[in-house]
């Protein structure tokens, strides 16, 4: 950090020890998986100082906001929307959810074989070390799978601002109908937490402010498409983690940056690997801040990631939401068709989401899929199977991958990784 923060970190009620053991951790893993690789884009020097200051100068604009009257509310789901947060004067911040931490004290509240994302809630909360957590005037849970939502039932004993959506579980018209009952249930909330009132006028302005923020990330996507690869993997995926976090503006403008960048590299014929590498689709868990495990495996093994189908890729930003309604009941509408497109596998049926995986291989050109499911993640894991399946049906090779946040099975699934790309070869 290039600041002292430890007394921000001491008001906000941080086990000092525990989060400087985590920093330390977070910062090797980070030179030897991020500034080890080569022909980086030079505009990841943003991202970069992100990261040395993830928990230092972006918590101390939070806690500026804060003074200035604004209020901070945290999510852990995608269908959370922003701009209804952003539109009543909240700012919307992702939480930490991808390294497991202070075991033993979660399992006092959540049975061991529980699914590595919602144990790493419990634990950034009972370990004292996520700062963002502790900025939070809100917690916004989600009942998507049902280890969230009875995790959620005893969350609450450990959180004392914490606020449950409901979602829907097929889409049909009265899911539709729910999520919007939720997202006006939502935009009561926010308005009741900041005492500001949704308008017409700030919800158009939160629209826009996000449909440019996915609109950036599209674009870095779609350049990814090119041969040679002009992105790694890890640094479009670091770029898609830190979009859960920062000031979208400024977000913004630094993705935008790196596209014009990557654009020049692909014009130049230069890229962040050489021609002709087993290009690799990652499909399935979201894999959340710091959760690099899976990308630098495949990145160290011969091949190069064009593209991620998960919350945390593609499927976060896919869709934007219609600017062109004008009253706030409208505009409520819109965001529903949006985030209702959304095609996590907690819905039944599912076919949408196997579409997508099928065309985002083909508009990449990926050589095969790699499917991330996190252990008793039951929608992924469940999904998988007919995924694979459906994906070899139409000579598109897939490898299932059932992991969880330690790195205790780093060379199995190294061994395993590096079979799969020597077939792709």
């Amino acid at each position: 950090m290039s600041e002292n923060y430890r007394q921000m970190w001491t008001e906000l009620g941080l086990d000092l020890k525990a989060h400087d053991a985590l920093l330390g951790v977070l910062s090797e893993a980070y030179q030897n998986i991020f500034m080890a690789q080569d022909n980086r884009p030079e505009a990841m020097s943003y991202f970069d100082f992100v990261m040395s200051e993830v928990h230092g100068l972006r918590i101390k604009e939070l806690l500026d906001e804060k003074a200035a009257g604004r209020k901070i509310i945290g999510s852990y789901c995608v269908f959370v929307p922003e701009e209804i947060a952003l539109a009543a004067n909240a700012t919307l911040i992702g939480l930490c959810t991808g390294a497991d931490f202070a075991t033993e004290e979660v399992e006092k509240y959540l049975p061991r074989n529980t699914c590595a994302l919602i144990k790493s809630a419990f634990g950034f909360k009972l370990g004292r070390v996520c700062p963002y957590l502790e900025t939070t005037d809100m917690v916004v849970g989600e009942n998507t799978c049902d280890g969230k939502k009875k995790a959620y039932e005893s969350f609450k004993d450990i959180i004392n601002n914490l606020y449950v959506m409901d979602l829907p579980q097929v889409k049909s018209a009265n899911g539709k109908a729910l999520l919007k009952a939720e997202y006006v249930r939502f935009k009561e909330a926010a308005e009741q937490l900041t005492g500001v009132q949704v308008t017409a006028e700030s919800l158009q302005a939160a629209i826009k402010l996000v449909n440019a923020k996915r609109a950036a990330m599209l674009r870095l996507y779609q350049l990814r498409a090119a041969d040679p690869a002009p992105i790694s993997g890890l640094d479009a995926l670091l770029a898609n983690q830190v979009f859960f976090y920062d000031n979208p503006e400024r977000f913004t403008a630094s993705v935008n940056k790196i596209c014009d960048e990557l654009e020049q590299r692909i014009k130049d014929n230069t890229g962040a690997f050489p021609a002709k590498m087993p290009r690799i689709l990652v499909s399935g868990c979201p894999q959340a801040m710091p959760n690099w495990k899976l990308p630098a495996i495949i990145e160290t093994s011969g091949a190069v990631i064009v593209g991620e189908e998960s919350c945390v890729g593609e499927r976060g930003v896919r869709n934007l939401v219609d600017e062109s309604d004008t009253t706030v009941d409208e505009m409520l509408d819109a965001i529903v068709e949006r985030y209702f497109k959304v095609d996590c596998a907690i819905f039944t049926p599912n076919c949408d989401r196997l579409q997508h995986i099928e065309q985002m291989a083909k508009a990449y050109n990926a050589d095969g899929v790699i499917h991330y499911g996190l252990q008793f993640c039951t929608p992924y894991l469940m999904e998988s199977m007919p995924v694979q399946k459906a994906l070899e049906q139409k000579n598109i090779p897939c490898l299932r991958i059932e992991t969880d946040y330690s790195m205790e099975d780093m060379g199995q699934l190294k061994t395993r990784v590096e079979a799969f790309i020597e077939q792709l070869k």
